[in-house]
């Protein structure tokens, strides 16, 4: 693709970045095929190369408009195109740039503005998350049916194992999951403890960063990157064999602090070394011997619904079903395994109607085959599932920790 930025983005990292994205592209469209919101709006802008022309023509001095913004918006960003695409389209960067750049160029409606901020400054913040999440857990019964489907009930964690072994790996608690969901990490520490393994949190490790990038507010983003690994360092420099992500959207993220970071002079090559030690859990346990974790007892037929930051992303399609089917897990049959759920981060919240569309059609393709319940390796993931799902749902290492 031909390619004229105008001068205020053609000398900057991020629009030389851009460009060398936008020239990839030819326009094929392959990536419609594949793409969410396309099949579901039939709109050449809400596709992948729509909203590529609709960037490359902002970048090179096009006005923007909201329609174009609302088309940007529309995108979940769930990166189905890239594995589509013949061209290898870096589309996600591509996507962030762009509306970071956007973001500066077209100032929001305040009403808008403000649930983004509120969004930005909530979700990350682990205490006032958990602190909202407890009050909306007290009063859920009284809640309106509306929000008290957006309230996970409460649940509880398994003991941590008391054990300490030779080999050790890093964790990353995050933001929303030890509140949300707080046996995942607990029962990831437990399984590993049964391969002789220890994992451990690091207890000032945040956020990923990717609410705050994904919003558009890239340097607090990038300031969350950095404080994460200021905190998960000395633990590398002692011998840590592995960052283990038990949240696919963080592990999405982590593996891109080497890239995100590559300008830092401080942090560049540490950033490099937390992206080569980060790696999904499914991907770490597929690497040891699983025989010590075949199931005592079924745990009856199990959906897996892979989310787009496992499979997209960090290209791990297949890789969690192999260690469940080795676990002696029967796994149910399902269908649109490529397409999104429509949790997306904060989409869920800034785009509900659309989200609530893909939330019924992922539903409706997870329970084909009638599952008893269905499993995930995303907390985002989960807890939108969860909300309208007709059995549980749960994060796919509980099943393992039984």
């Amino acid at each position: 693709m031909q390619t004229n930025l105008v001068q205020q983005f053609a000398n900057t990292a991020e629009g030389q970045e851009a460009e060398s994205i936008l020239r990839a592209c030819v326009h094929c469209g392959f990536c419609t095929a594949t793409c969410p919101t396309y099949q579901e709006l039939n709109d050449e802008r809400d596709g992948p190369r729509g909203r590529i022309y609709l960037m490359k023509m902002f970048l090179e001095g096009q006005e923007a408009t909201e329609k174009t913004r609302e088309h940007l918006d529309r995108c979940l960003t769930c990166r189905s195109c890239e594995t589509t695409c013949p061209s290898g389209v870096q589309y996600g960067r591509l996507v962030d740039i762009s509306r970071g750049l956007m973001e500066q160029e077209l100032p929001r409606a305040p009403k808008d503005k403000w649930i983004r901020w509120a969004l930005a400054r909530v979700i990350p913040n682990r205490q006032l998350f958990g602190l909202l999440l407890r009050l909306g857990q007290v009063f859920r019964p009284v809640l309106p049916a509306p929000l008290r489907t957006k309230v996970p009930p409460r649940k509880q964690a398994s003991p941590w194992p008391a054990a300490s072994h030779n080999r050790i790996v890093l964790a990353l608690a995050g933001c929303v999951q030890p509140s949300a969901t707080p046996n995942t990490n607990a029962a990831a520490a437990r399984v590993l403890d049964k391969l002789g393994i220890t994992m451990v949190e690091a207890p000032e490790a945040g956020c990923c960063g990717a609410v705050n990038y994904h919003l558009s507010e890239h340097e607090k983003g990038l300031e969350r990157m950095r404080q994460n690994i200021d905190a998960w360092w000395p633990a590398i420099e002692a011998g840590a064999e592995a960052i283990i992500m038990t949240a696919s959207g963080c592990g999405a993220m982590v593996q891109d602090y080497g890239h995100l970071l590559k300008d830092d002079p401080v942090y560049a090559a540490k950033a490099q070394k937390v992206s080569e030690l980060s790696i999904d859990i499914g991907a770490f346990l597929l690497k040891q011997d699983l025989d010590k974790l075949k199931l005592s007892q079924s745990p009856g037929k199990v959906a897996f619904h892979c989310p787009c930051t496992l499979q997209h992303a960090m290209q791990q399609n297949g890789v969690v079903e192999q260690v469940l089917t080795k676990a002696g897990v029967n796994l149910a049959a399902t269908k649109d395994k490529h397409l999104c759920c429509g949790s997306a981060g904060t989409y869920s919240v800034l785009q509900p109607e659309l989200s609530q569309k893909l939330l019924g059609n992922k539903l409706e393709a997870l329970t084909v085959d009638n599952p008893d319940r269905i499993v995930t390796a995303n907390i985002g993931c989960q807890m939108h599932l969860e909300t309208k799902a007709q059995v549980p749902v749960q994060h796919w290492i509980e099943l393992l920790d039984q």
